[in-house]
Order: structure tokens, then C-alpha cells, then sequence
């Protein structure tokens, strides 16, 4: 199905706007209106464990509530995009930078690169999102971050509420309900 290059590019638009909205508030959660009733997210965390959530209020719930727990602070801004208005695949480029900074004044950051490939469903929303990260890179930054005594408290409490690695929405390899790809 194709859709109108406009419309996708009023799409990147609305999504970055909202997204700087919830960077602000510190609430992912109202970006749960941009996915279809029966859009899933995921992504995959090394080689044993994929997230994923299933339908708009899992999105609401998982993704954008549990898994950004302790991330107030943090801000996602996108590079670039690769748009494909045959198909409605979106790709944004992102990095994932936090407030607090080390002793050289440089702010901490996830290196190597980041984004999320979205199926554009229609109706300014999406009904498939997978974001992809280097799994290598995020340990290497949250390890930083505790040595330096720098990460959040809310972050702290995300870490060791997750260590257990039991929460809603996390699989094994290759289990979650729905094919990652």
C-alpha cells in the first residue's frame, strides 16, 4: 500500500512534536495515541530476552510507561530520517542523551546508533514500531553512570525493579506473540 509523501512527512512532524512534549514532562504515555488499536512495539535486548507489546494500551502501559520508568532527564533527539512512501516504512535515527554530565562537561550518552523502523498504518498512525540499539553500548553507559554516582534515583529503582528480568512485555529469545520481524 502507498501513501502520500505528505502525509508521511506531516506523520514525522506531529511524532517529533509530541515527542519533545514528553521529553518535557517526562511522560511517554500520551504518545500511546499514535498507534493503531492493534499496532505492536518491540525490540530486541541481546541474545536471550526481546520486549514486546501488543495493542495501543500494552504500547501505553509497557513501552511507553514501565520501560521509560526513570528516564526523566533523558531526551531522544532524532538525526535522520529514511522514508519510504510506497511501502510506509519510517525509519528514524536518534540518540539518547541525559541531562546530568561528566567532569569534562560532555553529557552523558548512548553511543553507536540508535532508531526506530515504524509501518505507517493510516490516519496519522502506526501500526508497527522496532527499535533497534547497541545492547554493548547501553550496559557500558548505565555501568558509567553508577560508577560516576550519577544515575537518577528513578532510574535506580527501574534497574533493580527490572534485574529480575520478569517484567510485563519481556520474552526469551524468539517466544514473544507476535514475530519480531
Amino acid at each position: 500500500m502507498s501513501f502520500d509523501r505528505a502525509e508521511l512527512e506531516e506523520m514525522k512532524e506531529r511524532w517529533l512534536a509530541a515527542n519533545i512534549e514528553a521529553e518535557k514532562a517526562g511522560d511517554w504515555k500520551p504518545l500511546a495515541e499514535f498507534y493503531t488499536e492493534d499496532a505492536t512495539y518491540g525490540w530486541n535486548y541481546g541474545p536471550k530476552k526481546d520486549f514486546m507489546a501488543v495493542g495501543r494500551e500494552e504500547i501505553r502501559e509497557l513501552a511507553l510507561g514501565q520501560e521509560m520508568e526513570g528516564l526523566e532527564g533523558w531526551t531522544y533527539p532524532y538525526q535522520a530520517w529514511v522514508i519510504d512512501d510506497r511501502t510506509g516504512d519510517m525509519i528514524g535515527l536518534w540518540k539518547q542523551v541525559y541531562e546530568a554530565t561528566r567532569e569534562d562537561g560532555s553529557h552523558y550518552a548512548l553511543d553507536g546508533i540508535q532508531g526506530s523502523w515504524f509501518k505507517y498504518g493510516g490516519n496519522f498512525q502506526f501500526s508497527w514500531q522496532r527499535d533497534f540499539f547497541d545492547y554493548g553500548n547501553v550496559s557500558s553507559l548505565f555501568i558509567e553512570l553508577m560508577t560516576d554516582k550519577k544515575m537518577s534515583d528513578s532510574m535506580l529503582k527501574r534497574v533493580e525493579k527490572s534485574a529480575p528480568g520478569t517484567l510485563p512485555g519481556w520474552y526469551d529469545y524468539g517466544t514473544a506473540p507476535v514475530k519480531f520481524w
